[in-house]
């Protein structure tokens, strides 16, 4: 019988988001929960009461630093951490195993644990899991995990293998170490990024009596999305009646993904190490305190929180003390982002409990991974290739390999990255593929012809050729390109670029002509300037409209590209899709003719931008701009072309309020 009395409240509908309580020797605890990371029985930069004020219920320490300093004795004879440290609240206390993958050149593992030198007084310590246990009995924490191995999550399987199978037998004997103990203890499924390894790591642990269960292994090392898949799988196979914790994960978008896939705790530095670099979590994106468009501003850091930081300081003071290096600038902004966590985790319960975390979860996603709307980065003027190039430059394109793993194809002279948040196959299928609702385009259609303006590295095209490989509808690919080195970049490294692993774009740039084994699928290529070579073709019933961006390929997002793109689609019910949510962009749409709407979100951007040709399609969307748009336009500084003579923007704002699309609202 778990020690925790866990009780679960509530699963909310259409996902694996679930909100329990449970009870520890200092307190309830309500999930979902995030616990700040106090390593040395201290959070960094933070009191007591500060951690109160911001929300914090479980603070997490590590046994690894503790044992080394102050050591057992301490504890012993303080009576624990919780007096120790003068904390009322429960404490949960990592085993050391992390520590162990983190000093690959440093310890020596063999069955009985982890050999290393102490950086504290040089001497050599065996970390075993009886001496975890020890320590952790010492702590008096109200959660001991398990002793693991943790390797990195792209080991080969024997590797991983091998370390689930010594994690296993350490977990017994943790649990045999703990005794009488009225601690709790949980077990740590291990695996990698292997099912088979994640299947059995929990079928062997659930199978022994923990309190509870970790999901470790993650975030060290794989892709986004197989830590999301590694998630769900191994949450999937964890008890209903006992809590799950992720460990180490992470991000505000991290957390809520895991909350989706069933998970119950979870904890990371993220919140304090960013703020010690002058980062901030807000309501409108995240913000590098560090920039100089701080410098003078009188705003607060986020007009949506109520933290201390936010009701007492501005943006200016807090640059001034970031730039300054004062230790009170890292205490503030730390202060501001576990309140922002921790909000976050509150907004998530209640909405589990309302059994509205569906509508929660699609709306926060976009918001959580937006950096600073209002003041955007500006982009050097060029960046420089990297110095070991290796065949990763061609012309004026490099691959650039974001801090999440992914490869991108950027622009040396302007800076500009194609899909530089998400995976690109992932941003196409979000942005392009969903939002064309093929599957009811094919069964109606006799044919398709879809526009793909801006080839690129090809990811939008060949996201299309993935959904609709076996298609036995005639579809018609038309991909219009001036310059083909991003996509011949891409093909010179199908690691890095797993989507152009296809005999497709390699036919169509030798060829320019590829057609699929069944015939149906044709991709033609077009090189040149788009605006002058889509006359001849036929109007298309889907453009996804992709070029650079206005400061790149600035004449693509003109009045008069958009007036030419109009004419030759007006009789046809063509659907446009692009990235950009401008409100410039979308008032020349409109003021063309198009309808417009708020399209799917994608990477930074809460929306995008969706326009079709004809009404009925539009209405038929739902996604039209209203009333709101309209006047948030009408306040705009970006309410029409800068080049515009003031006639022809009387005129162009004619247009726009006497459009359709706002007939009922004027």
């Amino acid at each position: 019988m778990s020690r925790l009395n866990f009780k679960l409240e509530k699963q909310a509908d259409h996902t694996r988001a679930r909100a329990a309580t449970f009870t520890t020797l200092h307190g309830e605890v309500q999930t979902p929960i995030f616990m700040p990371v106090g390593t040395q029985a201290t959070v960094k930069s933070q009191t007591r009461e500060s951690l109160k004020a911001a929300g914090a219920n479980v603070l997490l320490a590590n046994t690894y630093h503790l044992l080394l300093r102050p050591g057992i004795e301490v504890f012993k004879k303080f009576g624990g951490i919780h007096n120790f440290m003068k904390w009322d609240r429960p404490v949960l206390t990592d085993s050391g195993g992390f520590q162990i993958f983190s000093l690959p050149h440093s310890r020596q593992m063999n069955e009985e644990g982890a050999r290393f030198q102490s950086y504290v007084d040089g001497n050599s310590i065996l970390l075993s899991p009886e001496l975890s246990i020890e320590t952790q009995r010492a702590i008096g924490s109200d959660i001991m995990m398990v002793l693991d191995q943790c390797i990195d999550a792209r080991a080969e399987h024997a590797q991983a293998k091998a370390a689930m199978e010594l994690t296993h037998r350490w977990a017994k004997r943790s649990l045999l170490a703990r005794g009488d103990s009225p601690q709790s203890m949980f077990g740590i499924v291990q695996g990698a990024c292997f099912e088979d390894l994640r299947r059995q790591s929990a079928a062997v642990l659930t199978e022994m009596p923990f309190d509870g269960f970790a999901i470790g292994g993650l975030a060290v090392g794989e892709e986004k999305s197989a830590r999301e898949d590694f998630t769900e799988l191994a949450a999937g196979l964890l008890p209903q009646h006992l809590p799950r914790y992720l460990m180490g994960v992470g991000t505000p978008i991290d957390i809520l993904e895991a909350v989706h896939r069933g998970v119950d705790m979870f904890d990371c530095i993220i919140p304090s190490q960013l703020a010690q670099r002058g980062v901030a979590f807000t309501s409108r994106g995240k913000i590098q305190l560090r920039r100089t468009v701080y410098k003078f501003s009188e705003d607060r850091l986020d007009p949506a929180c109520s933290c201390n930081t936010c009701e007492h300081y501005s943006k200016a003071y807090l640059h001034h003390l970031h730039k300054s290096d004062e230790l009170l600038g890292w205490h503030l902004l730390a202060l501001h982002n576990l309140h922002f966590y921790h909000q976050l985790m509150r907004e998530i319960r209640s909405s589990i409990l309302e059994n509205r975390f569906e509508e929660l979860y699609k709306t926060k996603r976009p918001l959580l991974v937006m950096n600073d709307e209002e003041n955007p980065s500006n982009i050097p003027k060029r960046l420089r290739p990297p110095k070991n190039e290796r065949g990763l430059v061609l012309g004026d394109y490099d691959v650039h390999t974001s801090d999440k793993g992914f490869s991108s194809i950027r622009q040396i002279s302007s800076g500009e990255i194609m899909h530089s948040v998400n995976p690109p196959i992932e941003e196409a299928r979000a942005l392009y593929i969903e939002p064309s609702n093929l599957p009811k385009r094919l069964a109606r259609a006799k044919k398709i012809r879809i526009w793909d303006v801006g080839l690129g590295a090809a990811t939008n095209a060949m996201a299309l050729l993935e959904k609709v490989h076996d298609t036995e509808i005639p579809i018609e690919l038309t991909s219009f390109e001036i310059d083909l080195d991003p996509l011949r970049l891409a093909l010179k490294h199908p690691n890095r670029f797993p989507h152009v692993r296809h005999g497709a774009p390699h036919a169509l740039l030798k060829d320019k002509s590829w057609k699929s084994p069944n015939g149906n699928l044709h991709w033609h290529l077009i090189e040149g300037d788009f605006l002058d070579k889509f006359h001849p073709h036929d109007a298309p019933d889907l453009i996804f409209y992709d070029p650079f961006s206005f400061k790149t390929d600035s004449k693509l997002w003109t009045s008069e590209a958009f007036a030419k793109l109009y004419a030759h689609c007006r009789n046809h019910p063509t659907q446009l899709m692009t990235y950009s949510a401008s409100t410039l962009v979308r008032a020349i749409l409109l003021a063309e003719g198009f309808f417009v709407g708020a399209g799917a979100p994608t990477g930074p951007k809460a929306e995008t931008t969706v326009a079709f040709i004809q009404k009925s399609d539009a209405l038929e969307s739902g996604q039209l701009l209203g009333r709101d748009w309209l006047e948030r336009w009408k306040r705009s500084g970006a309410k029409h072309p800068g080049n515009l003579t003031e006639e022809a923007k009387t005129t162009f704002e004619k247009r726009i309020l006497e459009h359709p699309q706002f007939s009922e609202i004027n």
